[in-house]
């Protein structure tokens, strides 16, 4: 069942079943996750698996939580795949900035 989502003028959409399962795992809802967007000093890479083309982006929720996000642009969606805390690493590659 996939879910939309709109933040900020932005849609969002993923699989709810995934979003429950990463929730139970990590802590982090989609809409959490969501919010990592429209961190200023966000920071992006390449999180491709799988011969699929994902990225991720680490920031800040509006939890003050740093977040990891895997995505893809889908059309005009950003389709969330997963999201976590960042590790120490994670974080200081978003520091480095």
């Amino acid at each position: 069942m996939n879910v939309v989502y709109r933040l900020q003028g932005v849609e969002f959409e993923w699989d709810g079943n995934k979003a429950q399962s990463n929730f139970e795992k990590h802590g982090v809802t989609f809409e959490e996750a969501a919010e990592v967007f429209f961190d200023p000093f966000y920071q992006t890479g390449d999180a491709s698996a799988n011969n699929e083309q994902r990225d991720f982006i680490i920031g800040y929720s509006l939890s003050e939580r740093l977040l990891l996000v895997v995505y893809v642009e889908r059309r005009e969606r950003i389709r969330i795949i997963s999201a976590r805390v960042t590790t120490r690493t994670e974080r200081k590659l978003y520091e480095q900035v």
